[in-house]
């Protein structure tokens, strides 16, 4: 492995560059595999600073363009910091229609957490999305990967307070 400077960053810390170092040399010299890379460290930094996509690009000896070119391409790549916990609230008809907006009012009220937006202390994030295909559940929301129906105002900042 080659041992390379590490640029400084606030949000990755040497066990970090250690593993990042590792899924770099995996994917040198490995056709198409800058997705991969990408998505592993992702999965390390929880997001994609640009300095480490500069630091990927020198890694794999591939363009700082092609590089961020991917990374901006993709929807499931970010380059801002996202919270521990991914709260995707349904704006979608029946959602809207049952109440959603007014669960997403006390969300901004208590969080200070607007839609497409990282709490300060990186514990929420929040993604407004058109359908989780539950219609039947309005209005729905999935913190992480557990879904709740029928999110009333009154309700959701109780169920928001058991993600830590």
């Amino acid at each position: 492995m080659i041992k390379r400077i590490h640029p400084h960053h606030p949000d990755i810390d040497g066990n970090m560059w250690e593993k990042i170092d590792t899924i770099i040399e995996a994917g040198r010299g490995e056709p198409g595999a800058l997705i991969t890379v990408l998505r592993e460290c992702q999965d390390v930094v929880r997001y994609l600073p640009r300095e480490l996509l500069s630091y990927v690009s020198s890694g794999l000896n591939l363009p700082v363009s092609q590089v961020f070119g991917v990374a901006t391409f993709y929807s499931f790549f970010s380059l801002t910091p996202k919270g521990r916990h991914t709260i995707k609230a349904c704006t979608g008809t029946a959602c809207y229609v049952k109440g959603i907006k007014e669960s997403l009012n006390r969300i901004h009220g208590k969080y200070n957490l607007k839609e497409g937006g990282t709490t300060e202390d990186r514990r929420f994030s929040l993604e407004g999305v058109r359908c989780l295909g539950a219609c039947g559940l309005a209005p729905v929301m999935v913190v992480d990967k557990d879904v709740h129906g029928a999110v009333s105002s009154d309700k959701v900042i109780q169920i928001l307070e058991n993600y830590k």
